[in-house]
């Protein structure tokens, strides 16, 4: 009957893995977000995506226990500070990359 339990811990903790995966590729994106790196910023988001994709997958077929519940929202909390900064990084990038698009040029007002 050990077996089970361990089992059970061992889909538990891989479905953490996931989290914590993201968690890794969120500090990254910050990385290069503040070193302004926007193409390294673009493809590790690419990773996300796919990481995101996997995790979905793997959630609707596992679940976490409640400490790695826990562990989870801590985790999640943390990317969203970092998701915070990276937006507020890229933005004066983003508006850059909008006028070259749109062939506008900058004005100082």
């Amino acid at each position: 009957m050990n077996a089970t339990p361990n089992a059970a811990t061992a889909i538990d903790t891989r479905l953490l893995g996931y989290y914590e995966a993201l968690e890794r590729a969120s500090n990254d994106m910050l990385a290069a977000a503040r070193a302004a790196d926007w193409d390294q910023v673009v493809k590790l988001e690419g990773a996300c995506v796919l990481l995101i994709a996997q995790l979905k997958h793997a959630a609707s077929e596992q679940n976490l226990a409640a400490e790695e519940g826990k562990q989870k929202s801590r985790i999640m909390q943390r990317i969203l500070v970092n998701d915070a900064e990276i937006r507020t990084l890229a933005e004066p990038w983003l508006e850059d990359l909008d006028q070259m698009m749109t062939g506008k040029s900058r004005t100082l007002h």
